[in-house]
């Protein structure tokens, strides 16, 4: 397949007539692959195709190592192009082109109708449009501060260029000098309603001049010219980063479909794809390719995993937080977070912090202060931030996203959908969860963020129940593969003490996912707790002792569950009572119920949670307004165990 480096210079004539040779052969594939689907998106994938052939002919990437660490990073952030991207793939060795035509939005199957990482060559999943930008940002941040000189492409849509996030992500790329970053806008006025300047106006050029970046406005269908733009960025970058704005034609190539936005997202009739075809000069093959997947069958399960190089992690030796020392666990994560950077930064960056203005707020001043290379200040930019974190992560650095609940999961909760689906490794240390948040009222008093969280299937919750246990669970996160939800409240807690006076979560304890932590022992009564209200149930527990015996069971491992010890707490206490500072009907509650349910183990049951917004006030009085002060909780124990 031809290769011509950018380093090159020029195409030769007979490099030019190859790769429009090439071109019009994967036009083809784009008509092929979205008849024999019967859907996709055939006028996108034509408009971008000539982008997507330069920058495959220049850049450095190997389809034998697609994760090679020198490799420069083609993001697609219009995802729903997936016949051009497939089809440029396959002609460059990712995959068999056959396999494409099989399998193209096939159930069971990686190829499908938004670019997916399963597929070789694909970086990222996008198709929500306006994250591929924050992606690149992400990618472009690492690379630069490992010392790399790899490039980063993100290839857009023009329509998508109405989404806010973009606008975040270039702000951000401008503030760093993230001059390795090279955009490409297919400019083709269409989108799936029509004209893009009906639907949305727009003045694209200058609103990314006016962000800061180098504006470059190309025939995005002249080879020479698209490269010659490409080859000045690469080669020759500026202080700012480089956009391409392509004019291009929706449907190029195809006389009958061009400039009509019905072809955004509509396939040709198998009598209108012959018809392409012999415009193209191409082989009609679509009987055999028809038959051919007619008689596919999946055989495989899809199993989507990044190999990711995690970095080796010192976690360094826990803080210890005496009983009788009130705190507040994000403190306690600022200090966890900045020893972990001292330890590990040494000689290459591999743990990082990120906020939006709230440094003060999530405690990592520290890190800034000690470790200022660490601390990565994003602005009042949760979308992008969200998304920069994760793309982050998959590039060997482990990243501390952190800024109040109702922001880093309700407000960006499909980013973070979307760092799941790409099996990234960011850890979401959010705070001010819970009515906690207190004076700062409704809209900033996170209760629903264990429904949120248990969208993605593969994020991992744990919510910390004294400074120490945030400590040993922030350590053990920057250690451990996966996304990590880990939110924690405002307020200062007392340390929580074991039987005997010391404290339960210091010197020896060491967190373990999926494993409750048994406070108190307790024959009558279960409470099952987390967080901010740990403290308040074991001293219920404490004075309820001479009258009752109450068990305290803290889950700060809420996913994974440890439903072994809630299905024996069921069976040798004589009633159960959730207690939490979160939305009582989709939080620990119902997973409490839903796992004793599964089990097939009865028992007197009590949700004790929020079940109406809070007011604005200190954080006891919004509890005891939502009957969770502490003599609620005495009173609820002495009522299911009478």
């Amino acid at each position: 397949m031809l290769r011509v480096p950018f380093s090159e210079g020029p195409l030769t004539e007979e490099q030019r007539t190859r790769l429009q040779q090439l071109r019009r052969q994967l036009a083809g594939d784009c008509i092929r692959s979205t008849t024999l689907a019967t859907c996709g998106h055939p006028g996108g994938s034509l408009s971008t195709l000539d982008a997507l052939l330069t920058l495959y002919c220049g850049a450095t990437h190997s389809p034998e190592q697609p994760l090679n660490a020198e490799r420069d990073r083609i993001i697609i952030s219009h995802g729903h192009i997936t016949p051009g991207v497939y089809s440029t793939l396959a002609a460059y060795g990712y995959f068999e082109r056959a396999r494409f035509m099989r399998e193209f939005r096939h159930a069971g199957t990686d190829f499908g109708g938004h670019v997916e990482f399963g597929v070789p060559g694909v970086e990222w999943n996008t198709g929500n449009l306006g994250q591929g930008l924050s992606a690149g940002t992400g990618s472009a941040l690492a690379l630069q501060r490992q010392g790399r000189t790899a490039r980063v492409f993100v290839l857009m849509g023009d329509g998508e260029q109405q989404k806010g996030q973009i606008s975040e992500a270039r702000r951000f790329a401008v503030k760093f000098k993230l001059n390795n970053l090279i955009a490409y806008i297919d400019f083709n006025r269409l989108q799936i309603g029509g004209d893009i300047a009906q639907i949305m106006p727009q003045a694209i050029a200058d609103e990314w001049r006016a962000a800061g970046w180098h504006v470059v406005e190309i025939d995005g269908h002249d080879l020479d010219a698209v490269r010659a733009a490409f080859s000045a960025a690469y080669l020759e970058p500026r202080d700012v980063p480089t956009v391409v704005i392509g004019r291009t034609v929706m449907g190029k190539g195809i006389p009958f479909i061009e400039n009509q936005a019905k072809y955004h997202g509509t396939a040709l009739s198998v009598e209108q794809a012959r018809e392409a075809l012999q415009i193209l000069e191409l082989e009609d093959d679509l009987d055999s390719l028809l038959a051919d997947r007619a008689a596919f069958t999946p055989t495989r399960a899809l199993a989507h995993h990044r190999s990711i190089e995690l970095p080796a992690i010192d976690t360094g030796t826990p803080r210890d937080y005496a009983v009788g020392v009130k705190t507040d666990c994000r403190s306690a994560y600022g200090d966890a977070l900045a020893d972990l950077a001292l330890l590990n930064n040494q000689t290459e960056l591999k743990v990082v912090g990120l906020t939006c203005d709230l440094k003060g707020s999530v405690k990592m001043q520290r890190l800034d202060k000690e470790s200022p290379d660490a601390y990565i200040e994003c602005g009042i930019q949760e979308h992008h931030a969200a998304t920069l974190a994760g793309r982050m992560s998959v590039e060997g650095i482990v990243p501390f996203f952190s800024t109040f609940g109702v922001f880093a999961i309700a407000e960006a909760y499909n980013q973070q959908r979307l760092n799941d689906l790409n099996d990234a490794n960011i850890k979401i240390a959010c705070t001010h969860c819970g009515l906690d948040v207190g004076e700062d009222g409704q809209t900033h008093q996170s209760i629903d963020y264990l429904a949120l969280g248990h969208g993605p299937y593969n994020l991992k919750i744990f919510v910390p129940a004294d400074p120490n246990q945030t400590d040993r669970i922030i350590r053990y996160a920057a250690a451990e593969r996966g996304n990590m939800l880990i939110p924690m409240g405002r307020s200062k807690l007392p340390v929580i003490a074991d039987a005997d006076g010391q404290p339960f979560f210091g010197g020896d304890y060491r967190f373990e996912p999926g494993k409750a932590d048994l406070l108190r022992k307790g024959d009558d009564v279960t409470v099952v707790c987390f967080g901010d209200v740990s403290w308040r149930a074991v001293q219920a527990a404490d004075e309820l002792a001479p009258e009752l015996s109450v068990r305290v069971l803290s889950m700060a491992s809420i996913r994974p569950l440890d439903t072994a010890s809630l299905v024996e707490a069921a069976q040798q206490t004589r009633a159960m009572i959730s207690y939490e500072d979160h939305n009582r009907d989709c939080g620990l509650g119902v997973q409490v119920a839903t796992a004793l349910a599964d089990a097939g183990v009865a028992t007197r049951f009590r949700r004790l949670g929020s079940h109406f917004y809070g007011s604005s006030g200190e954080p006891d009085a919004l509890l005891a307004e939502q009957g969770l002060a502490i003599e609620d909780l005495k009173r609820a124990c002495r009522e299911l165990a009478g």
